[in-house]
């Protein structure tokens, strides 16, 4: 018999708590963390050529833009959901 949606996310609600019971989830942020930033890297810098720092301030331009873009669709899906 197949989950409901509410039973696979409590399945997975049960795997995460299981999982940072086992484990630092600061580590795991932080990891996370500078991967998502060294991409941002690559995208504003593919080649290489700008200076560390400035490579730094846009990578840090384009994940506030990415999470900011992550609200506002986050936003309208409430407003849809609370408009159905």
């Amino acid at each position: 018999m197949p989950l409901s949606p509410e039973q696979r996310s409590m399945r997975a609600r049960v795997a995460a708590l299981t999982r940072w019971s086992k484990e630092d989830p600061q580590h795991t942020a932080n990891r996370g963390q500078a991967g998502l930033l060294a991409r941002f890297e690559r995208e504003v810098d593919p080649d290489g050529k700008l200076a560390p720092a400035e490579r730094r301030r846009r990578a840090e331009a384009l994940r506030r833009a990415h999470m900011a873009r992550l609200a506002l669709r986050s936003s309208q899906a409430r407003s849809a959901r609370a408009a159905a």
